[in-house]
This record gives structure tokens, C-alpha cells and sequence, in this order.
């Protein structure tokens, strides 16, 4: 069954990796030719984001990358950057 969502309501939503790691909050959504072409997640304190890159403050995520969206956001592990936990 296909739900539709208001894209009004997805905004502020939280996003987590597909390895349940919380990666930031979706700000907005960028269209292209009325259809979604991708999406700026803001990075917060205790974000994977903010983590891997200290000094963004978002970043834009292709929409090929969002597995699921319902109360959450699911997005691909290979989208997000790489860092080491030190």
C-alpha cells in the first residue's frame, strides 16, 4: 500500500543510517522538475554528522540515498562520510 506524505509534515524529522546510527534532522526538501531531487539534513550536537564534519552544519543528501521515510527517515550507510571515533 502507498502512503503520500505533505512534505510539510516530514520536515524536522529525524534521519538514522540503515546501521540505526542517528545522522540529523531533515531541514527541507529540494525539488527539480516537481519531484524530489534531494534533501538538506541539518546536523545537531550529537548527530553522526556533526561528529564526522564538526564544522557543517548540513549537508545535501540525494534522494537515491533515502531507503524509507514514515516517523523517521532511513537513509544508505554509504551516504554518509566516513570518520574515526577517537
Amino acid at each position: 500500500m502507498l502512503v503520500t506524505k505533505n512534505l510539510n509534515s516530514v520536515t524536522g524529522i529525524d534521519v538514522y543510517t540503515d546501521s540505526g546510527e542517528f545522522f540529523g534532522k531533515i531541514e527541507e526538501a529540494i525539488l527539480h522538475s516537481n519531484k524530489i531531487d534531494s534533501w538538506r539534513v541539518r546536523a545537531t550536537s550529537r548527530s553522526y554528522l556533526a561528529k564526522a564534519m564538526p564544522s557543517a552544519k548540513g549537508v545535501i543528501l540525494p534522494h537515491h540515498h533515502v531507503k524509507a521515510i514514515g516517523d523517521i527517515m532511513v537513509i544508505s550507510r554509504a551516504a554518509a562520510p566516513a570518520y574515526r571515533d577517537e
